[in-house]
């Protein structure tokens, strides 16, 4: 690219609503660059701020014509997916969707793929590395052969607030002054700050068009795990930790036990404890020839970890490893079909008038969960989390991604917002494992002398006999669990109309 090209690309960002397409986005567009991202749910990424400086697209990466269409006049195509939570046959899905991609790429006439893969440890072969490290070099080696001009950028651990990697190494480190730790703590690792990942997946949009090759990017600091819980420890303040070391924790154990420990689900978990197997560090630095490193740059691993620190403190965390939805089928009914076109559809009903504004009442609605809670009978549902938590489910700790705000996509605990009207709705969808779909909703009206109306309606979408045998099974404690939530989110909203800086009480009552 040259002259007016070479300032201004057209990009298209596969993974917008991801923990890394989220915060891309935004990059690309104060380099100058024209976006358009891709999703297969494009409404979750209209509450972002850029939203509207973007075009936004439906699409997925294993449908070819709508690669066709999303393809369409972009000069540079970012692929960030990655079916890190895959189930069976995740290694054929992945190599299904980056040879379409590369195909309906090359028919679109894009003059550059760009991949965020993983590091690999240096002579290891296929059958030696976990099986996603295994295809996310596979997805590499098919984009480097695929006929379009491709960066592949290859990174360990990425640490930024709201990574995956970050917040295992935080709540592993906080939560556990005496650690028992897989032997894996002592395997190297290069780790990189997301700046860094961020601003090389950025100049890789200028990168020459003979370039096609992958590159090792990493920060300037090779440790161990159990080293980089220690630097943990120190620069956030806590006392030394104790690391003692058990063979005989596989990487499926090891998943388990940080799911037990961190709000990261063992179905995330495990992958990432398989990777942590292999010694990933980088081979090279030539990314530097392209995009060349700012002062201060590569970020160390003590400053990566004071930024991200920062940024959770200061609530300021744009994007999480949770942005991205559990997978769910496209033809799942909505609790807003008319009558009801998906089956049977369970409803638990309730209203109450509120002695206070709606806008107080909605603060409280848009508020909960998180350290805020549910509003009601706290116990049950730690326990309902810590059942899903056994079951391979997300369980209750995902929290928020921001203490006050909300948008659609967001992970809330263990539901998804699936659709916010400000001052008015909020509702979420459950991905606890359920034998069935259910849905939460809380609507801030307006009464007829101006003061608040709360609505509250828990739905249920059976699937099968289990489904309904699970309805009636919970039904008896609805009065307890939802009743209870809506008197205590109006006694909320009614002492944050009466408090005079206008803050919640969040304690809860049965």
């Amino acid at each position: 690219m040259n002259g007016e090209e070479t300032r201004q690309a057209r990009c298209l960002v596969t993974g917008a609503t991801g923990y890394i397409g989220g915060r891309l986005v935004p990059e690309l567009l104060d380099a100058g660059h024209r976006v358009r991202c891709m999703a297969r749910t494009p409404e979750k990424l209209r509450d972002h701020p850029w939203a509207g400086r973007v075009e936004a697209v439906r699409g997925d990466v294993t449908d070819a014509d709508s690669l066709g269409a999303a393809l369409r006049d972009i000069d540079v195509a970012y692929y960030l997916v990655h079916a890190l939570r895959g189930g069976p046959g995740f290694e054929e899905t992945d190599r299904h969707a980056a040879r379409e991609f590369a195909e309906r790429a090359r028919a679109a006439g894009v003059r550059r793929i760009v991949y965020l893969g993983g590091l690999t440890p240096a002579g290891a072969s296929a059958s030696e590395l976990s099986p996603h490290l295994r295809s996310r070099a596979e997805v590499g080696d098919i984009f480097l052969r695929g006929g379009v001009p491709a960066t592949v950028l290859r990174a360990a651990v990425i640490i930024g607030s709201g990574s995956a990697s970050f917040e295992m190494l935080r709540y592993l480190t906080e939560r556990l002054p005496v650690m028992v730790t897989p032997s894996w703590v002592g395997t190297r690792i290069q780790p990189i700050a997301v700046r860094d990942v961020l601003r090389y997946l950025v100049g890789c949009a200028r990168m020459p068009d003979d370039v096609n090759r992958a590159f090792d990017i990493g920060g300037p600091d090779v440790m161990t795990y159990e080293q980089m819980m220690h630097r943990y420890a120190a620069v956030a303040g806590l006392p030394h930790r104790l690391v003692l070391r058990v063979p005989m924790l596989t990487p499926r154990l090891s998943g388990y036990w940080i799911g037990l420990v961190t709000p990261v689900p063992p179905a995330l978990a495990r992958p990432l404890a398989e990777s942590l197997r292999h010694e990933v560090v980088c081979r090279e630095h030539d990314i530097a020839r392209y995009v060349p490193d700012p002062p201060g740059a590569p970020i160390g691993f003590d400053q990566a970890l004071i930024l991200a620190l920062q940024r959770v403190r200061e609530a300021r965390v744009t994007t999480r490893w949770s942005s991205a939805a559990l997978p769910g089928a496209p033809s799942d009914p909505m609790p807003t079909d008319p009558d009801w076109a998906g089956g049977s559809l369970y409803t638990d009903r309730r209203a109450l008038a509120v002695d206070a504004s709606p806008e107080a009442l909605w603060r409280v609605i848009e508020g909960i969960g998180g350290d805020n809670g549910w509003y009601s009978f706290p116990l049950a549902w730690a326990v309902r989390g810590w059942l899903d938590r056994l079951v391979g489910g997300v369980g209750l700790r995902r929290g928020r991604r921001d203490a006050a705000r909300l948008r659609v996509g967001d992970s809330l605990d263990f539901w998804r917002v699936e659709e916010i009207e400000p001052g008015r709705l909020l509702r979420l969808r459950a991905e606890m494992r359920l034998p069935g779909l259910a849905w939460l909703e809380m609507y801030a009206d307006t009464a007829g002398d101006g003061r608040a109306r709360y609505r509250q309606r828990a739905l249920f979408h059976p699937r099968g006999l289990l489904g309904h045998l699970y309805w009636w099974s919970v039904s008896p404690f609805h009065a307890v669990v939802f009743g209870g939530m809506a008197r205590n989110i109006a006694r909320a909203a009614e002492k944050t109309d009466a408090s005079p800086h206008g803050d919640a009480d969040t304690g809860v009552r049965p």
